[in-house]
Formats: C-alpha cells, structure tokens, sequence
C-alpha cells in the first residue's frame, strides 16, 4: 500500500547537525543522522528550525543564527540527490519526484536585538516561515510565557516578514500576540507549526478553539505536535496525540490540521538534559512516535481511530503541502523600496 508523504512543519535538527560538525567534526551529519530516519518515516517535507537560545545577547544569538544558517546548507549541498532546499513553489517539483524537501524556519526573533530588518537578510538567506517568538516577550511580541502582544517593533516586522512572502508562524506566541497578528495578516499564510489543543490539555503552549477556528479562516493549518510537553505528561502516548488530531478536526475542519513532530530525544546529547523551559527532560517523547522513522505507524493509529484514506492524506501532509506551495509562490526577492528602507 503506498502509503500518503508525510510533511513535518517542526523540527530543530540544525542544533544536532552544528554540533556534529563543529564539535565533532562529521563531515556529512545530515547523511548520518537524519536522512534513513526521514526516509524510512515516508517524510517529503521536514522543516529545519533556526532555535536559538532566548538568554543570549542578541549579537552572540546572531552570530549563533548564521552557524545553523550554514549547517542547513552545508547538508542541502552534500545530499543533494536526494534533498532539495525548498524556497520557491517549483522546488516542490523535486519533492514530487521523491527528494526530501528542506525547508528552513525561524523560531523566535530574540536574535534580531531590535531590528527588523534582519527579516529581510533572513529572507534572502532562505528562511521561507518565521515566528516572532519562543516562550518569552523580546523586542517584538509576547511569548506563551509571558504577557504582551505586538509591539511597534513587531508590527514592521509582521509587515516586512509579509512584503517578503515569508510564511508566518504563531508557535510560542502569547495569546494577545496571536491575536495581533492574525488581525494584520490580511491574505498572509498563517500556521502554528509545532502545538495542541488546550481543550485537550490545558497548556499555554497549546492553541484555543478560537486559535483554530482563526487558523481555519485564514486557510491556515496547525500542526499538531509529537511531544508530551502539550500532548499529556500523564499520558505520553499516540492515542493521546490523536485525541489533539480529532478535537483540531472537530474545531478547525480536516483542512486545518498537519503535523508538527518536535522529536528532541535524537538531539538530546547535543543540547544537553532538559528542555529550556525546565518542565521535562528533552529526551520526553510519545511512546511509539519517539523519531520520524515512526510516522508510518501513527498513520496506522489514525486509520485505527477511523480516519479514511482521504482524511489520513490531508493531516500527513497534504494540508501543509497547501499551505507551503501558497506560501512559497508568494515568496519574494527585496524590492528596491524595501532595501532602501534599511539602514
């Protein structure tokens, strides 16, 4: 049975690769590590995060930025038979033929200090999604642990992440931060990459029912995430997980639901023993979807709980394939009035 391609809108496997390379001293850690799991799994899209570390200064958080910057590269150009960087809409040709597509993102703005115009340096570098936080408040929104939503300083970021057809992402985001950016959106494509439902349980990093019924109206997708931290500690298993897929379903309509993963255990020797956030060793995973190899069995979970061969397609990853091949097509390169404007 040929089963539907998986697209994973989360993952921060770029810490594992630098740490590979420059500690290391791998040559290809992508080949290594990450390309059978992927393709055992059946993924066709694996997002590619640039996490950064929100306590550092922003020069240092930079610098640490650009390092995860060329570790993607680094492992696009060493594989490119069977990888393809994904930042326009036709790179997803090469995905239909059976590469994997990359996609570079950005979780949390922290490093930008407090200038928005480094979005348009990340756009040029290939970053395709962007969110505007990790858990904390910075200089341009509120984070899920903290109060506070758009600032002036984020309203421009918002506006030059949109000019550039950068997709928005509102993981982490603080519930005033959500709700600021899907009123200025307009036609931006819009995800929560990585999260749950927080009528399932009750967590701030999880979306509310008005989140998802906002996500639906703007064609958006949430992409529910493989990680006890928002699933349950109490009960870290698929089942579990699925209660999120139906109670998205149920809200938002099966257009609107993807996937997520987040899988840390992988990563866990390269990033040290617990989350940042402290409330859970970061080698926590769901039993029986701990890594991507695993995919193929929650999609038998999905089938189990009654998901038809249509509906199992769509939360795998045709809804996120939507949404990628809108937000890529809307990609852009810097317009002379947007590069006059950075000083």
């Amino acid at each position: 049975m040929t089963r539907p391609p998986i697209v994973d809108a989360h993952c921060d496997l770029l810490l594992e690769l630098a740490h590979a390379t420059h500690e290391l001293g791998e040559a290809n850690p992508f080949a290594g590590r990450w390309m059978e799991p992927l393709a055992r799994g059946g993924v066709a899209v694996q997002a590619c995060a640039l996490y950064i570390r929100p306590e550092l200064p922003a020069d240092r958080g930079l610098r640490e930025l650009l390092r995860l910057v060329e570790v993607f590269g680094r492992a696009v150009r060493a594989n490119g038979e069977r990888v393809v960087e994904l930042r326009a809409a036709e790179d997803l040709d090469a995905v239909a033929d059976g590469r994997i597509g990359l996609l570079l993102t950005l979780e949390g703005a922290a490093s930008f200090g407090s200038d928005p115009w480094l979005a348009d340096v990340l756009a040029d570098l290939g970053v395709r999604m962007a969110s505007l936080t990790w858990n904390e408040a910075n200089a341009f929104a509120g984070g899920c642990g903290a109060a506070g939503g758009l600032t002036a300083l984020g309203e421009q970021l918002v506006d030059r992440l949109l000019a550039r057809g950068v997709m928005l992402d509102l993981a982490h985001a603080s519930d005033r931060t959500f709700a600021d950016v899907v009123a200025r959106i307009g036609d931006g494509t819009v995800l929560v990459s990585h999260a749950g439902c927080r009528a399932v349980y009750d967590h701030p990093r999880n979306v509310t029912d008005a989140q998802l019924r906002a996500l639906a109206e703007h064609d958006g997708v949430l992409g529910v995430m493989a990680h006890p931290l928002v699933v349950d500690p109490a009960r870290p298993d698929v089942e579990r997980l699925i209660d999120h897929v139906d109670h998205a379903v149920e809200i938002a309509g099966i257009d609107h639901v993807g996937l997520g993963g987040d899988f840390m255990r992988q990563i866990v020797h390269a990033v040290g023993g617990r989350s940042p956030d402290g409330e859970m060793p970061y080698d926590a995973a769901i039993e029986g979807l701990e890594g991507p190899e695993q995919w193929p069995a929650f999609a038998d979970a999905l089938a189990r709980r009654g998901y038809d061969a249509e509906a199992r397609a769509a939360v795998l990853g045709g809804n996120m394939l939507r949404l990628l091949r809108r937000g890529l097509a809307q990609a852009t390169t810097p317009t002379a009035a947007t590069s006059s404007t950075i000083r």
